[in-house]
C-alpha cells in the first residue's frame, strides 16, 4: 500500500511557476506509475501528466504541453509537478496518484488527498 501527500499549492498570480511534491510512504514506490489529476469546483476530474516506472516515458494533457513537466525522484519517493505560465483556468485541486501508466483515473490505485493551486488574474 502506498500513501500519498501533496504540497507546493498555494495563490499565485497569473504568469506565475509552482512545483508540486507528492510525497509517497513506502518502500514501493518505484514500482508503481504516478500521474497527476486536477478538479475545478463543479468539473469532474481531469487528467494532466502522468509518468512511468523508471521515469523515460511521460505523458500529458494535450492542452498543458509545454507549460506542466512531471518528474519523479525515486530516492526521494517523490514525484513532482513543474507548472509554468499558470492561468486563472489552472485553478483546482491537484492530486496525485499511483497505479498504472494511464491518462485514465481508473487505472490508478492510491490516491492524495490533493493540494489547492488557486490563480489570480
Amino acid at each position: 500500500q502506498v500513501q500519498l501527500v501533496e504540497s507546493g499549492g498555494g495563490l499565485v498570480q497569473a504568469g506565475d511557476s509552482l512545483r508540486l511534491a507528492c510525497a509517497a510512504s513506502g518502500r514501493t514506490f518505484s514500482s508503481y506509475s504516478m500521474g497527476w489529476f486536477r478538479q475545478a469546483p463543479g468539473k469532474e476530474r481531469q487528467f494532466v501528466a502522468g509518468i512511468n516506472i523508471g521515469g523515460d516515458n511521460t505523458v500529458y494533457a494535450d492542452s498543458l504541453k509545454g507549460r506542466f513537466t512531471i518528474s519523479r525522484e525515486d530516492a526521494k519517493n517523490t514525484v513532482y509537478l513543474q507548472m509554468n505560465s499558470l492561468k486563472p483556468e489552472d485553478t483546482a485541486v491537484y492530486y496525485c496518484a499511483a497505479g498504472r501508466f494511464s491518462t485514465q483515473y481508473h487505472a490508478y490505485d492510491y490516491w492524495g488527498q490533493g493540494t489547492q493551486v488557486t490563480v489570480s488574474s
